[in-house]
């Protein structure tokens, strides 16, 4: 059974980069849109990187343009905006798709380790899946929810060492 240290990912800058470098941490996996109407929480996952990561939690963002064409950007424009707009130090990846045939990995085994209110799809940019220091799924949040929302179930996954 796959665990998010089976996967691989390009970054922004072209790299590719080994999910297994978080392994036993505590990761939020968000696909992210540079202009949606979610676009701000950008600031409250950075937050969440900020307070936590030196606990051994870490936010991975993946650029999407499934929905509404809402991140129509290159990968250098991905970077400056993240960086002048939000200040965003949390790795960020290549802009990938979350469904259909051409869906990263990543995202159909994260779709199939929690379910959605769409059945197995992705519903619109800023959805989260929480992963646990085991690699699995621990919850998944729609766009809705803030990040900041998530904060107790991210001190809950951290406090458990059973999986360490």
């Amino acid at each position: 059974m796959p665990t998010l240290t089976d996967f691989t990912a390009t970054t922004l800058d072209g790299s590719e980069r080994a999910l297994s470098d978080f392994a036993g941490e505590v990761v939020l996996v968000v696909n992210t849109a540079s202009k949606c109407g979610f676009t701000p929480q950008y600031g409250g996952l950075e937050d969440l990187h900020k307070r936590y990561s030196d606990s051994g939690f870490a936010v991975l963002g993946f650029p999407c343009n499934q929905f509404g064409h809402q991140e129509p950007g290159q990968s250098d424009e991905i970077v400056e905006f993240c960086d002048t707009t939000y200040g965003v130090t949390f790795p960020m990846f290549g802009k990938i798709d979350v469904n259909g045939k051409h869906a990263h990995p990543l995202y159909i085994w994260l779709k199939s380790e929690a379910g959605g209110t769409l059945g197995s799809a992705i519903k619109w940019n800023f959805t989260k899946f929480l992963v646990g220091r085991d690699g699995h799924v621990i919850a998944r949040y729609g766009s809705n929810t803030e990040p900041e929302q998530i904060a107790a179930d991210i001190d809950a996954a951290l406090s458990d060492k059973a999986a360490e």
